[in-house]
């Protein structure tokens, strides 16, 4: 057993609150209890749920389109530096050989139970079944219409792993798919899409639950049809994910979100690519040149090409900038992308009983510790040694 003395945590159901915190691999007390192993903190520090990244493509300069094991591993090592226990490897637009190795990789990386870096909880298809249209920084080439039969391949490729999948449902064959994937218990977004409003009803519908980067690389609110965006705005059943870097969505878009959507149903993500970590660099994405400078990536001819950002800093963009409640914004990038994935009564919140999936801030939004299922696999102090 391992105990948090004395700090300020975020207990489920009571807010910020004194205490100490005793953890096993499970979160055992959020009160006085004795333990072997007793941890203090600087008087800033704040314990909050460690943090769940449902779209990211790599980190630390690795992909999750590299198909391979130590891409994964790589990617994990990276998160929890960030306060992140808990993620999806995010694929993209590319042919289906190299979706299929990026699937095998997971699975593979799956089977070792792997317990340091952040925990692979699956994959989020994002591609190959979007709009041309809107297909951002995805190879034009490779896109394709929803597919029963390509998805079931890439599943089975995955080990069963596919959590989330990105499509554009005003394409053919994307009314049976969501349909497919809802009865299953697969989370459809919205996303890379021309979509209308009427589309996006239809979607909600069938089950479709998420919308992929509010904003990014789909159809606009326009006054005589609201388009994706409007729609998520309007429709409280979606899920809206958010990149808050303030790069691929302004301030004043962040607030207008924040606003018009229920409690529960903000996503915080990162959308990070392999240079995240590595500064001002040139990159890669797809087999396309990216080029990271003042924490932006860029293609060559300007468009976004991902995101270099790290949860606590979103969860800080949003507090300091955006002038989201701290908790508010906690929830974000803990509470509701578990209640998403369907896995709050596991993680994403503090709680007795709840896996001891647990991050530790200072007062700057430094992360001191990430710890997954009761094991420390992030110290400041550790990497600064």
């Amino acid at each position: 057993m391992k105990q948090f003395k004395n700090v300020l945590v975020y207990v489920e159901g009571e807010g910020l609150k004194k205490r100490d915190l005793t953890f096993s691999d499970r979160i055992l007390s959020t009160g006085e209890e004795d333990a072997e192993e007793k941890i203090s903190f600087p008087a800033d520090a704040i314990v909050v749920p460690a943090f769940i990244d449902e779209h990211i493509h790599g980190a630390g300069g690795a992909d999750a389109m590299d198909g391979s094991v130590q891409a994964l591993s790589r990617i994990a090592d990276t998160l929890v530096k960030e306060g992140t226990a808990s993620f999806l490897a995010t694929t993209m637009t590319q042919s289906r050989e190299n979706l299929i190795k990026a699937m095998n990789a997971v699975k593979e990386y799956r089977a070792e139970n792997r317990l340091s870096g952040a925990r692979l909880l699956g994959v989020h298809l994002e591609g190959p079944f979007i709009s041309p249209r809107f297909k951002g920084a995805q190879p034009l080439e490779h896109v394709v219409s929803p597919s029963r039969e390509a998805f079931e391949a890439y599943m089975q490729a995955s080990g069963n792993a596919v959590k989330i999948v990105t499509l554009a449902p005003e394409t053919e064959g994307a009314a049976e798919l969501i349909e497919s994937l809802s009865a299953c218990g697969i989370t459809v977004s919205l996303g890379h899409t021309a979509a209308k409003f009427a589309d996006i009803e239809r979607a909600v519908r069938a089950g479709a639950k998420n919308v992929t980067h509010t904003y990014n690389a789909q159809s606009p609110l326009h006054h005589r049809d609201i388009g994706t965006v409007g729609s998520a705005l309007l429709l409280d059943e979606l899920n809206c994910e958010l990149i808050a870097d303030t790069v691929h969505v302004s301030l004043p878009a962040i607030k207008l979100l924040f606003k018009n959507k229920p409690a529960e149903k903000l996503t915080l993500i990162t959308d990070a690519m392999r240079a995240k970590g590595l500064g001002d660099c040139v990159s890669e994405l797809g087999g396309q040149t990216v080029y990271v400078k003042n924490g932006e990536a860029r293609l060559q001819d300007g468009t976004l090409a991902g995101s270099v950002l790290c949860m606590n800093r979103a969860v800080q963009n949003l507090v300091e900038k955006a002038g989201v409640p701290f908790l508010s914004a906690v929830d974000c990038a803990t509470k509701n992308p578990a209640l998403s994935l369907g896995i709050y009564g596991e993680t994403g919140s503090i709680c007795k009983g709840k896996r001891a999936d647990l991050t530790v801030l200072n007062a700057r939004y430094d992360v001191l510790y990430t710890v997954r299922g009761g094991e420390i696999v992030y110290s400041a102090q550790r990497d600064m040694a």
